[in-house]
């Protein structure tokens, strides 16, 4: 059974993806990261004309984590619509390795609900981290 935390995790992250601006694609996405402290922060994807402006929720999210002083993904939630999983496109994946552990859950729903969970290291195996510079 998952815990009320991952349901509110989603919830947040399809409450934020209804204000997604998908002009283009109409494909909306939203996410939603819960940081070290607890908070939730969510994001939408943002299109623009110049299709290679666009911004992914996820990047939104993170954005929107540092502004509000978080530095950690715990585990974050993404919601997209259709029917196959939605997972984090290649960049994000990346973004996501910078502010979490290879062990942070990712929760995938679509608009009927959860579908499932993987570890960041199941979506980016032997992942570039910031370890990997020092």
């Amino acid at each position: 059974m998952r815990s009320r935390s991952i349901e509110s995790l989603i919830q947040a992250a399809m409450s934020v993806r209804e204000r997604a601006h998908a002009p283009y694609s109409q494909f909306k996405v939203g996410a939603a990261i819960r940081d070290e402290t607890g908070a939730v922060h969510a994001g939408a994807n943002v299109e623009n004309a110049a299709y290679s402006m666009c911004q992914c929720a996820e990047a939104s999210a993170i954005g929107v984590m540092i502004a509000a002083g978080g530095r950690e993904i715990k585990e974050i939630a993404i919601v997209g619509g259709g029917p196959e999983l939605c997972t984090p496109c290649g960049g994000c994946r990346q973004r996501i390795r910078e502010f979490a552990e290879l062990s942070a859950s990712i929760h995938i729903a679509g608009l009927e609900g959860y579908r499932r969970t993987f570890s960041l290291a199941e979506l980016l195996p032997t992942a570039f981290g910031p370890e990997n510079l020092a």
